[in-house]
């Protein structure tokens, strides 16, 4: 048990860890408002709402934009330049918004 133990600890600590910045989040989704609106508030019902959505979802969805996995033609291209901590910052800010 031992022998399992301490290389999975080891493993843990290894991995990125970013904590998210909310202030940060909301400078860097500056350009989501033309769609998404003020605070991911969208008024437009083909642009998704982001305000108060899961920031594990965010997350996952703008990876996926940002690797191919996921297509849209407005959405890849702005994906493609983030950093997993610009994700997570912007995810951050819009979970907090109502």
């Amino acid at each position: 048990m031992k022998r399992f133990f301490f290389p999975l600890i080891a493993l843990t600590l290894a991995l990125p860890v970013f904590a998210a910045d909310k202030a940060a989040g909301e400078a860097k989704s500056q350009s989501c408002v033309g769609c998404h609106g003020a605070k991911g508030n969208s008024l437009v019902p083909t642009f998704p709402k982001l305000a108060g959505q899961h920031a594990v979802y965010l997350e996952s969805t703008l990876k996926e934009f940002r690797s191919g996995t996921r297509k849209n033609d407005l959405m890849s291209p702005f994906a493609a330049g983030l950093s997993d901590a610009d994700i997570a910052d912007i995810a951050a800010y819009y979970e907090a918004q109502k």
